[in-house]
């Protein structure tokens, strides 16, 4: 065990008691959590994940930290809510919004088709025009021109909103949209699920029972999907606390949630900076880790670098986190919110910004797979692939 770990087991330490239960595997509590939020040993807390996150990788990938080859694509920005922390979404502004044909949608993916991407990861407004029809389409196109390829897409909200739209089922939504050539389903729209925060911020869409339902439901469909967190939209601790332990519920009921990914709110264009506390880099690193700690049934807790900062991201890797997310190419939701990160970033950058906090780049397809290890540095001191592996489910 690590020396800041021998210190956080220490009997005189406040925190030895949800230690032992971390080093013991026993599932910690509410009041774990919220004392863990409320203490300022941000040492003991990192390496209680550290711990957690070894343990959860298994023998031999303790050391692991992923990323896929993908691109994002955003075939509207017209949507029908007014969501107080979103710049992206433009219902009146029709000087900036957008909607996509479907060849334009192609036109897009051919661009991440030619650098060699794996995933389109594809979300959008809520947006009339796009209707169930619209996505089936574009999704039946996409599967068409690039069968290679996996898609990704489509967040709860989206299939609540078609459900409705269409006047049928989120299960029947959803098994159209699979057979359209959905493969699996990204954790967006998520927020906060505390209802005070959601009315606060005028977040309409798709409550905490209706998101959960949706993940579950596509869950018994047989896709997996990730979860997120959205923070500094003036919630607490115990407002978090609650969040990720209804999304742990929801795995312990239908089990198909791969990742968990904490984000966190940008200002530009929005009015809400002057009645929030903006999230610093010491409260991303508690949501880290301690989502690491209460999520004990998620393999995998995501640094994503386009939010975090490629710099903080790494340092998210010490903290319960064991993925990075991917290449992108070009996202737009958080750049409108004012984020400064780098629009893309090459695969050689992802696997030198890994390899240089001390681990092992490891390129995955969309659920997981291994694609590639890479040794950590060269003489150069890039990364140097290894003999490529089979695809070869993670622990």
């Amino acid at each position: 065990m690590s020396t800041a770990l021998d210190q956080a087991l220490n009997a005189t330490n406040p925190l030895s008691d949800i230690a032992n239960k971390v080093v013991k595997g026993e599932r910690i509590s509410r009041a774990d959590a919220i004392r863990l939020y409320q203490s300022d040993d941000l040492v003991s807390i990192g390496a209680m994940a550290e711990f957690a996150r070894m343990r959860k990788a298994g023998p031999g990938r303790e050391k692991y930290v992923y990323y896929i080859h993908n691109m994002h694509l955003n075939p509207t920005n017209y949507c029908m809510e007014t969501c107080r922390f979103c710049s992206y979404a433009n219902p009146e502004d029709q000087k900036r919004a957008y909607t996509w044909t479907v060849d334009k949608v192609l036109e897009e993916a051919g661009k991440g088709a030619a650098l060699g991407i794996r995933e389109i990861h594809m979300v959008g407004g809520l947006n009339p025009a796009c209707d169930l029809n619209y996505y089936e389409e574009v999704m039946s196109a996409l599967r068409k021109s690039f069968p290679h390829i996996h898609i990704k897409a489509m967040t709860a909200v989206e299939i609540d909103y078609l459900a409705n739209l269409e006047g049928i089922s989120v299960e029947e939504t959803l098994e159209r949209l699979i057979k359209a050539g959905l493969q699996s389903m990204p954790g967006g729209g998520a927020e906060i699920f505390d209802e005070a925060v959601r009315e606060r911020m005028a977040v309409k869409k798709t409550p905490a029972e209706r998101w959960l339902h949706i993940h579950g439901a596509a869950h018994k469909l047989g896709l997996k999907t990730n979860a997120t967190m959205l923070t500094g939209i003036g919630e607490s601790i115990e407002n978090k606390v609650d969040h990720v332990l209804l999304l742990r519920e929801q795995q312990d009921k239908t089990g198909g949630f791969m990742c968990f990914i904490p984000l966190k709110c940008y200002y530009d264009g929005t009015n809400i900076a002057d009645e929030v506390k903006e999230p610093t880099g010491y409260d991303i690193l508690k949501d880290v880790a301690i989502s690491r700690l209460l999520l004990d049934n998620f393999d995998h807790i995501k640094a994503y670098w386009i939010q975090l900062g490629e710099s903080l991201a790494q340092v998210a890797f010490s903290f319960g986190a064991d993925d990075m997310d991917g290449t992108i190419l070009e996202e737009k939701i958080t750049h409108a919110a004012g984020t400064k990160t780098p629009l893309q970033l090459a695969k050689e950058s992802l696997e030198y910004q890994i390899a240089s906090a001390g681990y092992i780049p490891v390129e995955r397809d969309t659920v997981y797979n291994i694609v590639r290890v890479c040794e950590p540095v060269t003489e150069t001191g890039m990364p140097q692939p290894l003999k490529p592996l089979e695809l070869t489910p993670t622990v």
